[in-house]
């Protein structure tokens, strides 16, 4: 999917999720079209750039002057841990009253077993083997996080998990596939509703593509070692699943696999989620990811983890601010990778 598709998505998913009527947010509208004509490559670039506004146990730490001053600048296209309908309001508003094209902002967060009321984490929901309630668990939190400013969550978590070591088993459905698969689809279903334009929805995101729980070890970021077959079989189905119900995202993963980083990986982004499956939606690193195509590598320098990210298909830097400093640097250095912006 070209870049110029992925802006469309991203403007419409914004326009949707906040100020517009469903039909003037569709990806094809005159309203986007005009939007995508008007905008300059800093803007471009600046709606794949996610910037956190604090971190988890200090959400909205990092709101302040300068951070609005970005947003009016056009250089961030989302934010995640932002908490209060009113700190939301007032980025909103900026966005909106004091940017050149009045693009709104998205919000995220690990929405991942509930927003304010709390479910069991999705481990021990799974262990239900009942989707209806898993659904149900995902609709509540999507009413919830919405109405609180929100429009995406970082959730479901649908790796595979069979190493118990893995630090991170209990944020999925554990080591079933077709379990996974099922659990997949009603949480998309669940947070998605019935359109993402509704007031009451949020965009689901499907992670960590792939491999994520098949760490060597159980080593948290460690590469993984799979065959093709056993991808095919065992850790790509549930990603599959949630792209056929609609998932409006999905998150790269941390790990390698057979040495080549998911955040970089033009195999697997482009050819199988993208070209095979025919998914449209938003793709995000995970947090800080591209950078740490350095530690991977891969790049020798930040424009070339940049522009790795770009090519392997990643279409927004979550938290490592490195789309914003460096795409237009990759850009001027390599005109081909302009048609991907």
């Amino acid at each position: 999917m070209g870049r110029r598709i992925l802006l469309r998505f991203l403007l419409a998913a914004a326009l949707a999720l906040t100020t517009m009527s469903p039909a003037a947010a569709q990806t094809g509208s005159p309203r986007v079209e005009l939007l995508l004509s008007r905008m300059t490559l800093d803007e471009k670039i600046g709606q794949l750039n996610q910037v956190p506004g604090g971190r988890q146990r200090a959400l909205n730490s990092r709101l302040d002057a300068a951070a609005l001053d970005r947003v009016r600048r056009g250089e961030i296209g989302s934010f995640l841990h932002v908490a209060g309908a009113a700190q939301i309001r007032e980025l909103q508003r900026v966005a909106v009253e004091e940017t050149r094209l009045g693009i709104p902002l998205l919000f995220g967060m690990d929405v991942v077993h509930g927003y304010k009321t709390l479910f069991p984490v999705p481990l021990a929901l799974a262990a239900s083997w009942d989707p209806a309630l898993v659904e149900q668990t995902a609709r509540v939190a999507a009413v919830e996080a919405s109405a609180a400013g929100l429009n995406w969550t970082f959730s479901p978590m649908v790796d595979i998990a069979r190493d118990a070591r893995w630090g991170r088993v209990v944020e999925g459905a554990g080591e079933d596939p077709y379990l996974g698969s099922i659990l997949a689809t009603a949480q998309v279903r669940g947070y998605q509703g019935r359109s993402l334009s509704d007031d009451t929805s949020i965009i689901a995101t499907a992670k960590h593509f792939v491999g994520y729980g098949a760490a060597n070890g159980g080593r948290d970021y460690d590469s993984a070692d799979i065959s093709e077959r056993t991808l095919n079989e065992v850790y790509l189905p549930p990603f599959y699943a949630a792209a056929q119900a609609g998932a409006g995202s999905m998150m790269t993963a941390f790990n390698d696999i057979a040495g080549v980083p998911l955040t970089a990986h033009p195999e697997l982004v482009r050819g199988v989620l993208r070209r095979d499956w025919g998914y449209d939606g938003l793709i995000v690193s995970d947090w800080n990811a591209i950078p740490e195509l350095l530690n991977h590598a891969i790049a020798g320098t930040p424009q070339e983890a940049g522009a790795a990210a770009l090519r392997g298909g990643v279409d927004m830097d979550m938290a490592g601010n490195l789309y914003s400093a460096e795409l237009k640097g990759a850009v001027e250095a390599d005109p081909t990778l302009l048609p991907m912006l």
